[in-house]
Parts: C-alpha cells; sequence; structure tokens
C-alpha cells in the first residue's frame, strides 16, 4: 500500500510525514539522508521533497546578453529515488507550475509515473528570487487547481494530444493550504474558494503550512468543512528553536509566531535552552491536535533533523 489516501483512511495509528529540501547545487545528499536516518524509528509513512523554482541571471558575453535559468537545489527526483531504495519509504515528490508549461508538466509526470512515484503535492509554487510575483509560463498553469486538473486528467488517461489506446496514470494528489491564508489572497474566504476548487479537481487530501497556534487549524478546518470540503486536512509542524528564526521565519513564511513562543525563546539564557523552550512548546501544539483527532502530524525537518528528531521523541514516544 503506497498511496498517502490509503495510510490515511486505515485510521489504526497516528500517520507521521516528514518534508525535506534538496541540498544547494554542489553539496552531498549525505547529510539529508543521515538526517532521515535517525528518524526512521519513528516510522514515517512518506516523505515530501521540495522542488524550486529556478531563478533568472544575465550573463553578458562578447557584447550578447544571455538570459540563463539556475536552480540552486535541484535533485528533487533523484532524492525520491534514493530516499525509496535506501528506507522503503515512499517519497512524494513536490510538482509546481512554476517554470513549466502543460508539455513540460505531462513529461514530468510521464517520469514520474515510469520511476512508479504514486503521490504527488501539486503548488503552484512562490516566485524565484528577484521576481515580485508569480509569472506563469507560456502555456502554463496559473493556479495550483490547474496543474491538479491536469494530473487528474492524466489519470483518466487523458493526455494533451489526442493519443491512440492511451494509458492512464495513478497519482494520488495532494494540495496545500494555509490557516492563516496565502500571503497573496486577500482573505481566508478567497483562499478556502481556491482550496475547494482544487480539492474538486481531483486532490485528496491537504497538508497545511506550518502553524503554532492550534486555534488557527481548528477554525481553519472548520471554515473547510462549512463550504464542502471533506478531504483529510493533515497539520504541517516546524519546531521553532532559535531567536535567529523568530526574525526570519515570519517574512519567510508570512505566519505568525504567538506571543508565548517568543517569549519562551527570548527568555532562554543558552542556545540549549532556546531549543529544548521551542521543542516543547511544538509538542504541546501536538498534544492539542492530537486530542483533536487529526489524522496525522507532518513535519516540516528542512535541514533541522536534530530538532525534528527532538520533537518527534517528545510526542510520539509509546504512541505508535
Amino acid at each position: 500500500m503506497a498511496k498517502v489516501i490509503d495510510w490515511l483512511k486505515q485510521n489504526d495509528k497516528l500517520m507521521f510525514s516528514l518534508e525535506i529540501t534538496p541540498p544547494d547545487r554542489g553539496k552531498s545528499v549525505d547529510d539529508i539522508l543521515s538526517s532521515i536516518e535517525t528518524m526512521m524509528p519513528f516510522d514515517p509513512q512518506f516523505i515530501n521533497v521540495t522542488y524550486h523554482q529556478p531563478h533568472v541571471v544575465y550573463e553578458e558575453k562578447d557584447g550578447v546578453i544571455t538570459r540563463r535559468p539556475r536552480r540552486k537545489k535541484p535533485g528533487t527526483v533523484g532524492i525520491c529515488s534514493a530516499i525509496r531504495n535506501r528506507f522503503q519509504v515512499e517519497p512524494v515528490p513536490h510538482l509546481i507550475c512554476g517554470s513549466f508549461n502543460r508539455y513540460e508538466t505531462e513529461d514530468t509526470l510521464i517520469d514520474l509515473h515510469f520511476l512508479g512515484i504514486e503521490n504527488i503535492l501539486a503548488l503552484r509554487g512562490d516566485p524565484p528570487p528577484g521576481q515580485p510575483r508569480y509569472i506563469p509560463e507560456k502555456d502554463g498553469h496559473n493556479y495550483a487547481w490547474q496543474l491538479v486538473e491536469q494530473i487528474s486528467q492524466l489519470n483518466r488517461g487523458q493526455y494533451i494530444d489526442e493519443l491512440e489506446d492511451p494509458f492512464p496514470t495513478h497519482f494520488c494528489i495532494g494540495v496545500a493550504a494555509y490557516p492563516e491564508k496565502h500571503f497573496e489572497s486577500p482573505n481566508l474566504e478567497k483562499d478556502l474558494f481556491y482550496l475547494k476548487k482544487k480539492v474538486d479537481m481531483g486532490a485528496e487530501y491537504i497538508i497545511t503550512q506550518m502553524f503554532f497556534d492550534f486555534r488557527q487549524y481548528r477554525t481553519f478546518v472548520e471554515k473547510a468543512r462549512a463550504i464542502g470540503i471533506q478531504v483529510p486536512i493533515i497539520p504541517g509542524l516546524k519546531p521553532l528553536v532559535s531567536k535567529k528564526q523568530i526574525l526570519t521565519i515570519p517574512s519567510l513564511f508570512h505566519v505568525n509566531i504567538p506571543a508565548e513562543l517568543v517569549a519562551l525563546i527570548e527568555e532562554a539564557r543558552t542556545r540549549e535552552q532556546e531549543f529544548a523552550n521551542g521543542v516543547r512548546f511544538l509538542a504541546r501544539l501536538a498534544e492539542q491536535l492530537i486530542d483533536y483527532g487529526v489524522p496525522g502530524i507532518h513535519v516540516f525537518s528542512m535541514g533541522q533533523g536534530r530538532a525534528a528528531k527532538a520533537f518527534l521523541e517528545t510526542v510520539f514516544a509509546g504512541k505508535r
């Protein structure tokens, strides 16, 4: 059983999943795989691997200026293969709208299908560094729901070009949601409208952006259910364990940090105390979510294997 939705339907144990980011270009993947190794005792059901839109650089040679895309973090598909081969855990690659036209998207989906990948997290993707707003490729997708629609069509054997006896894919499609709303959306209601559109197009489960207040998740789920979104909504959590993160995470991820967590980190006298206070706060949040009956916990490790492991040890010991 390899599809995320099948695990979610089991309901016999609390599901745990991870999210990692490929290393920078030229760096080894060994540290990331070693970090995953430390969390394998907690039996992750799947591991998401992020994909990053390339940024554009302009190079001048012999008086001619050339526009060249550069990806800082390549390797999403390769890491997915390494995860499956080394850990026998189902990888979930992120697939984004940005930098792909519809034909390139179809080619990528065919590659993933041939590799035996059965799960995809479909996202619009953020603009690359230096680009103030999202700009779709020519004949590309402007919204994540359009990407979900294309994947669903391929699952039905509907390719862009009309083919004779086309073979369908079998992807389980996940999508993202934002309990505090997407930063580009004018309000949460508009954001939920587009989330429902993604579900209507074929999304089978949802993973939220990180948040640090249980009430935000509860309110978000209630509003989602009220407009007919019935698929599982998995909370995404990230350990915040340093003063530096208090300053950087809100601007990077457009999330609010509760005053209680800020105080816990700022009152710490040592880095180890910052770390312990941050892990303890997130563990309490996870306990609230578990009591509420969430379908699982998705942990954004993002190169912070030590913090993720400490959080998992606190929350999952004896529960699974």
